[in-house]
């Protein structure tokens, strides 16, 4: 495939996902609607079925930029970019589109700065992410895929997260450098890749959607490049690793166990068979952290292994809901799949 360079980067639309982080959202929003409007031509929020009065302040807004989807359901961060990606692509006609969560934001001026150099249209972009307080966001940033070098994969049995992610001088560089995966935290994606590959898989719901579709995008042979230049705020301020920890709450074990085994699946398809059962026994041994909930751990945990092994992504929010005992909005899920396990539909994530 052949570049296309032009000179600034054309049409830029903005889409934001949001689900009862009013407070958050505010600021990202502010920031965004400060930016001149030859740097950000719209903005998509997605109120991904808010409860806390976010409808009520996005409806306040005037800014003629700002489009707001509005879901009666909550569909997850992935089924949020998803839909606010297609908005724009259907509504807006971007030349390249930036997607964030909602307590992330540009720095000022990064916009411009994004504006300022000819961007490639066979390229993806990866800002570097701070928190508010000048730190490296770790949580974002970004990696190259270990299983496809050997040397990187022997360096990463060393020296494990430092193996694989990008090192942090890399964000002090003059120059931007090759990456394979990285957070949908101040990632710039240009039209022309998102007609060719698509749109991210809403039913991922949460956790890897963002690493599933960049290591899919270099699958394909995109490029994605780290722009140091290019300065993101992240105000989180919750990220803990989840590996060693109880999960909470607990519906959050499917989504988890099952969305990381698909990580797996796209960055080392033939090393997948090996993993699925070593995880599910590692998993498997961690249930004596759940106490009471024991048994709903366990059903959540089957259920994220086999769907995983079938690459099943259609169980719905509800019916994950119920299979970890937990209140459901009484909603009908689409398609009816069976939580249980007895429906055999099943729907790839590529």
């Amino acid at each position: 495939m052949t570049a296309d360079f032009q000179p600034g980067a054309g049409r830029l639309v903005a889409v934001v996902v949001t689900h009862n982080r009013l407070a958050k959202l505010k600021p990202t929003l502010a920031r965004l609607l400060a930016a001149d409007s030859a740097h950000l031509d719209a903005i998509v929020v997605v109120n991904n079925a808010c409860t806390d009065g976010t409808a009520d302040w996005l409806k306040s807004q005037r800014d003629p930029r700002l489009n707001v989807i509005a879901s009666a359901e909550n569909i997850g961060g992935a089924g949020g970019f998803e839909r606010g990606l297609r908005h724009a692509m259907q509504h807006l006609d971007p030349d390249w589109l930036v997607v964030m969560d909602d307590d992330a934001c540009p720095t000022p001026g990064a916009l411009a700065l994004f504006h300022a150099h000819p961007r490639a249209d066979d390229t993806a972009f990866a800002a570097a992410v701070y928190f508010p307080d000048g730190r490296i966001c770790e949580m974002n940033r970004p990696s190259r895929n270990p299983f496809w070098s050997p040397a990187l994969f022997l360096r990463s049995l060393v020296r494990g997260r430092d193996g694989y992610h990008i090192p942090r001088s890399a964000y002090d560089a003059d120059t931007p450098c090759p990456i394979d995966l990285t957070s949908f935290v101040g990632l710039f994606l240009p039209r022309r890749i998102i007609d060719e590959i698509g749109y991210p898989e809403p039913g991922l719901f949460l956790y890897g959607d963002d690493v599933i579709y960049t290591l899919t995008l270099r699958r394909r042979g995109w490029n994605i490049l780290f722009d140091p230049a290019l300065r993101f705020e992240h105000d989180f301020s919750t990220f803990q690793a989840l590996g060693p920890q109880v999960i909470r709450p607990l519906w959050k074990v499917y989504y988890y166990c099952r969305n990381r085994l698909l990580m797996y699946r796209a960055a080392a398809p033939l090393l997948f068979w090996l993993l699925l059962p070593l995880l599910g026994l590692k998993w498997h041994l961690a249930v004596g952290r759940y106490g009471a909930e024991k048994s709903l751990y366990l059903r959540l945990l089957r259920r994220a292994l086999r769907d995983a092994a079938a690459r099943n992504t259609d169980l719905c929010h509800d019916e994950v809901l119920a299979l970890a005992g937990a209140p459901v909005s009484g909603s009908e899920c689409p398609g009816g799949s069976d939580p249980t396990g007895s429906n055999p539909s099943a729907k790839s994530t590529g």
